[in-house]
């Protein structure tokens, strides 16, 4: 037999590296199609519960399955902009799930925005036929207030935050960098018994709403950070995200499994080695 040549041996080579790499890619997409999705945290709207900075994974099996499942791949700086629709959009617009689980109220919850399509990630406060309300701060479900109980306050450095580089907002501000920025904090309750921290800055036009009717086969999101996050409180015109259908939900977030403070994850020494594995309440 003759012996292979250089080029040939090359050629071979870089034909198996091909391989291996799209191997890779389809299992990498498989596994985030189909069960968990990897998700930085890029805003303040969900503080304390989480930071700017966390990285979870989304548990996409926790809801079933539907065209929002498929992942989009966004990177402006490169102009690549795969919508999950571009994938997946023959299963949009029956507004169902394949074997589809219920969200319970109070999961932190994945989910594409109706207009934009980009991932939203915020507290489920209201469930098809709820009437929701904000009175003061305060959340009503179907005429009951939500309870909520004082305890003290949420303080962190003003500095710029993440990759994007925001200042947080203040109930004590303006403070100048370095400075000690605080909101305060309550634990909310509720009626399923599950209890969470929430912030508050002061009094705002999202502390006060309307009535909501939430339709059939929708969800209604609030921020736990509720004076700086847009929410289902705001109409999709005012840059909120309304009424969310049932068929836009990713997954339910249920552990952060890194955290860094800094504007990349390479800063070693922002890392929060504190909250590695923390579970999402």
């Amino acid at each position: 037999m003759a012996e292979q040549t250089g080029k040939e041996k090359t050629g071979g080579g870089i034909i198996e590296t091909i391989k291996t790499v799209v191997y890779a890619l389809l299992i990498a997409g498989i596994f985030r199609t189909l069960f968990y999705q990897p998700f930085w945290i890029p805003s303040g709207s969900m503080k304390e519960t989480l930071l700017i900075g966390d990285f979870l994974f989304v548990n996409k099996m926790a809801y079933g399955y539907s065209y929002a499942s498929c992942p989009s791949v966004i990177v402006p700086r490169f102009g690549i902009n795969v919508d999950s629709k571009d994938i997946c959009g023959f299963l949009d617009g029956e507004n169902s799930r394949f074997w589809g689980g219920d969200p319970e109220r109070g999961d932190v919850v994945v989910f594409r925005h109706p207009v934009s399509g980009r991932d939203y990630i915020k507290r489920l406060m209201g469930l098809p036929g709820d009437r929701i309300q904000v009175t003061a701060g305060q959340v009503i479900i179907n005429d009951v207030p939500v309870p909520q109980e004082p305890s003290g306050a949420f303080s962190e450095v003003m500095e710029f935050q993440g990759s994007q580089r925001q200042q947080p907002r203040c109930e004590n501000g303006p403070v100048g960098l370095g400075a000690s920025c605080e909101k305060s904090r309550m634990i909310e309750t509720l009626p399923n018994g599950k209890s969470f921290a929430v912030l508050n800055i002061g009094n705002r036009p999202s502390d006060n709403t309307g009535i909501f009717t939430v339709p059939d086969g929708h969800y209604f999101f609030i921020g736990d950070n509720r004076d700086n996050s847009l929410d289902s409180r705001f109409a999709r015109s005012a840059g909120g995200v309304g009424f969310v259908p049932y068929e836009n939900l990713i997954g339910r977030a249920d552990r952060i499994m890194f955290s860094s403070s800094g504007g990349s994850m390479l800063f070693f020494w922002s890392w929060r080695s504190d909250r590695y594995f923390k579970g999402i309440e």
